[in-house]
């Protein structure tokens, strides 16, 4: 599928991995409404993109059903969701403190990967109402996931389960969605410089950096949207989880 002139929604689009993806959708010629909760920082991605905001939050049932129908109609049609909205924690099941809280691990899951099929339920219903190109295809999921869902450390459970999950539902959803001309595919992204890293002191970002084999250095939220963009003129990638890495394995802690 061509970018150009296609219709995209991306999630979390106002920073991060979200953000740079939008970025680089548009100026590949896409037409981009942002998710986000996170208004200000949406709003400005927006406008600096010629894009559409809209505040989401990803976990209501049906406010992202209207959301999407919104940002169809003010984007002409829909192709596409690249969904990038999520939170992370750091809890030991057991810790000093005593249980790991189920509050809040129930709330990792519900964000990360129960907003992600919501978005792609909602989503998929509406770009199955498209025509399809000359190949048949109607659009493309894209969802993220993260190296923990392979190799979580310790205090990663919640986030591991979250990101193992959407792994999970990668194949099954592409098989269903095949009939539609629907691809879907997922982002496994290593350690990236994003919002979440930039709270910790430089040395400890260069010493995460230096556990990447090649480039030993975090990765650019950029580079995840040059992927992104890859597997939207990919045909031919499908019900596949990419890891986006270079090389790192992660350790115990």
């Amino acid at each position: 599928m061509e970018l150009k002139g296609a219709k995209f929604i991306i999630t979390g689009g106002g920073s991060g991995l979200g953000a740079a993806t939008a970025r680089v959708f548009a100026e590949a010629g896409a037409k981009v409404a942002i998710f986000d909760v996170q208004e200000e920082k949406g709003r400005q991605v927006a406008d600096e993109i010629g894009g559409v905001f809209l505040r989401v939050d990803v976990t209501d049932a049906e406010g992202v059903l209207q959301a999407v129908d919104e940002a169809a109609e003010a984007l002409g049609g829909l192709n596409g969701a690249v969904n990038c909205a999520g939170i992370g924690i750091a809890q030991k099941v057991l810790s000093k403190q005593g249980p790991h809280p189920l509050d809040a691990f129930t709330r990792v899951i519900q964000v990360n990967l129960i907003g992600t099929f919501n978005v792609i339920r909602c989503a998929a219903a509406r770009i199955a109402q498209e025509e399809p190109n000359a190949d048949g295809e109607r659009g493309v999921m894209i969802n993220t996931a993260s190296v923990a869902a392979f190799e979580g450390q310790i205090g990663q459970a919640a986030y591991s389960a979250s990101k193992g999950g959407v792994v999970g539902m990668t194949l099954p959803i592409a098989r269903e969605l095949a009939a539609h001309g629907i691809r879907v595919v997922t982002i496994a992204p290593g350690i990236f410089d994003t919002p979440l890293l930039g709270t910790l002191p430089e040395s400890v970002r260069q010493s995460l950096g230096a556990q990447v084999p090649f480039p030993p250095r975090l990765g650019q939220p950029r580079e995840y949207g040059l992927l992104a963009k890859h597997i939207v003129e990919n045909p031919m990638l499908n019900g596949e989880v990419i890891r986006l890495d270079g090389a790192i394995r992660m350790q115990p802690r």
